[in-house]
């Protein structure tokens, strides 16, 4: 049980910092808001896109793809409603 859960930190830590690299400009949030963005994102995201296809597993690449871009539109949800997105030009 406790290697499942150490599992999901550090899949949803992946998917946060995937999100982050492919969201433009700089963040300012720290490790724990982008495991936590990247685990909620995993878990919606993996779920959503996973049902279209019927199958909702771990290994399931469908399922990765939609943790990824549910993670990026938590991020840019949390950016907006944060303020903390800073656009360098």
């Amino acid at each position: 049980m406790i290697f499942t859960i150490l599992g999901w930190i550090l899949f949803g830590l992946i998917v946060g910092f995937i999100a982050r690299a492919l969201v433009p400009g700089k963040d300012n949030i720290g490790l724990l808001a982008t495991i936590g963005l990247g685990i909620l994102g995993s878990v919606v995201g993996g779920l959503v896109f996973s049902l279209f296809t019927g199958r909702i597993t771990l290994s399931n690449p469908v399922g990765w793809i939609g943790s990824v871009v549910f993670a990026i539109i938590l991020l840019v949800i949390y950016n907006k409603v944060t303020g903390r997105k800073r656009v360098q030009r």
